[in-house]
């Protein structure tokens, strides 16, 4: 089947084209997100593949539709750029890859926690210059510190495993409770139960019910000098209520791996460039912020799984099998 890849990176494509020898599907890629300045470039392929960045609202996919394009295919767990209600009203079906390594993304928020806490990257920048003092460098030990983790799914309940292993004592907030979390250690609290947690990692998908769920009303309400971890998507946090929380001291930091401006930044190299983004400026203009790239899913292990995934999809529906990834509304 003709696939159009969007997003497509480097080292992706290398991948799929490995991958795609035991399936021989028609692989096309374009390094442009997938939008209506671009979705032309998918007319004639019956198959189209996505990733986190791209926009597949109401109006792309009736583009999609009018183009012959009737399977798309995300390449990420979470689908909230693809409007699955209007897909189905064009006659478009939608998967996504519902498990590749939640271990990938849970020890990277790990890493960050820890990069965040002990100040490593500034560490790293001074002695790289020569500078060994230790002024300004000082953390907290984890062991005895609350943990809040936000979204008890896979994902969350093995960065709760970690932070357990670690000696913390780890509180879970999420609508779907699961057994597993409180059989190694979890304990449920409910909104305001967070509030008094050292750490807050965020692991929910981005919904309209969880948009801006760390907003200012969250942040003022938060241990005063609470460290926040995200990431799961930029859309949950508020982030000029994030950047007010900082300046005043009730944030102690932040490190991020998503941003909810990242569609036109995120997988470019824009170090030549000037870029225009006020906000994400701001941020990385604090001592106490992280920001990564999108990157907490990268490991040979987890891309590898997406890549196959994907094109076992593309062949369930190649073939008229039902699709067993598929997303319903």
């Amino acid at each position: 089947m003709r696939v159009a890849i969007f997003s497509a990176q480097r080292y992706e494509r290398a991948l799929f084209e490995e991958a795609n020898v035991r399936y021989g599907h028609d692989l096309v890629y374009f390094d442009v997100l997938l939008g209506p300045e671009t979705v032309s470039l998918a007319a004639g392929f019956p198959a189209v593949s996505v990733f986190v960045n791209d926009v597949v609202n109401r109006h792309v996919l009736r583009q999609l539709a009018d183009g012959g394009t009737k399977f798309v295919a995300t390449r990420s767990t979470g689908f909230n750029q693809i409007d699955v209600p209007a897909a189905k009203e064009v006659g478009i079906r939608v998967v996504r890859v519902t498990n590749y390594s939640p271990n990938s993304v849970a020890e990277f928020a790990v890493a960050l926690l820890l990069a965040l806490n002990r100040k490593i990257p500034r560490a790293y920048n001074r002695t790289r210059e020569g500078n060994f003092s230790l002024d300004g460098l000082m953390g907290f030990d984890l062991v005895g510190r609350t943990v809040a983790v936000i979204g008890t799914g896979k994902i969350g309940r093995i960065f709760a495993r970690i932070m357990i292993g670690f000696g913390c004592s780890v509180i879970g907030f999420d609508v779907q409770r699961s057994a597993e979390f409180e059989e190694i250690g979890g304990r449920y609290v409910d909104a305001e139960g967070i509030e008094g947690a050292d750490v807050i990692s965020l692991h929910c998908p981005l919904t309209p019910e969880t948009y801006h769920i760390v907003n200012a009303g969250t942040l003022s309400r938060l241990k005063r000098g609470a460290l926040l971890i995200n990431t799961s998507r930029g859309g949950l946090v508020d982030t000029e209520a994030a950047i007010e929380a900082l300046k005043s001291g009730q944030l102690g930091g932040i490190a991020i791996d998503v941003y909810e401006q990242e569609a036109g930044l995120f997988f470019k190299d824009l170090s030549s460039t000037i870029i225009p983004d006020d906000v994400i400026q701001r941020l990385v203009s604090f001592p106490n912020v992280i920001v990564t790239g999108h990157q907490a899913f990268f490991t040979r292990e987890a891309l590898g799984t997406i890549l196959e995934t994907t094109l076992v999809s593309v062949s369930e529906f190649a073939a008229g099998r039902p699709l067993a990834n598929e997303i319903q509304p």
